[in-house]
């Protein structure tokens, strides 16, 4: 199976990519095809005015970032995807958003690759990592519920989630609920975990 991890901090070695190394550690330990991306490779720009900025001939997307390569070459391909990310004012970092803002222009009606992206977008397994500076619970509440929407509304299923409370860089790794374990086995286990969520 192939596990594409996502790095959405700018900081390469900060908690969250702690966090994803140890999924990473856990996919391959189960015989999985892993792949690690850091979003700051491939999203400069944000998600505009698709209707007034889509002036490239054939309809597509003409913003001028790799963000087309992930999501074609790396999202589209993966069986599972596992978001690590810090947590910033209770969402998602502003990259990772973008990356959700930005399938408008792929699944828009108007859109070239509609068709591809619509059909492989869906039935991938979801894990998220996050690293939360507060041991407060309500914290994540918020972006943990927006996963749940937004894979839900992918077709995709949310299989699990794990959070760490740190600070300074690599602090992660004291946290006594063992978040770096937990990543692990949610790499390790991405697609064995059984995840109900009936629908009509």
């Amino acid at each position: 199976m192939k596990t594409l991890v996502v790095s959405a901090s700018p900081r390469d070695d900060g908690n969250s990519h702690v966090l994803a190394r140890s999924a990473i550690d856990g996919a391959r330990s189960a015989g999985h095809d892993v792949q690690h991306v850091f979003l700051d490779d491939y999203v400069d720009r944000m998600l505009g005015n698709c209707r007034r900025c889509r002036r490239v001939e054939d309809g597509s997307c003409s913003l001028d970032d790799r963000y087309e390569e992930l999501l074609i070459d790396h999202i589209l391909p993966a069986d599972g995807i596992i978001f690590a990310m810090p947590l910033y004012f209770y969402g998602m970092p502003a990259r990772l958003k973008t990356v959700f803002d930005r399938l408008f222009c792929y699944t828009a009606n108007s859109s070239p690759m509609q068709d591809q992206v619509v059909s492989e977008i869906m039935d991938k397994r979801v894990g998220v990592l996050i690293s939360c500076e507060e041991s407060y619970v309500g914290a994540t509440q918020g972006v943990i519920a927006q996963f749940q929407e937004l894979t839900r509304y992918l077709r995709q299923d949310l299989v699990g989630v794990v959070v760490g409370n740190a600070n300074s860089r690599g602090e992660i790794a004291q946290d006594p609920s063992d978040p770096l374990s937990c990543a692990r086995d949610l790499g390790a286990r991405l697609f064995d975990i059984r995840v109900t969520d009936y629908r009509l």
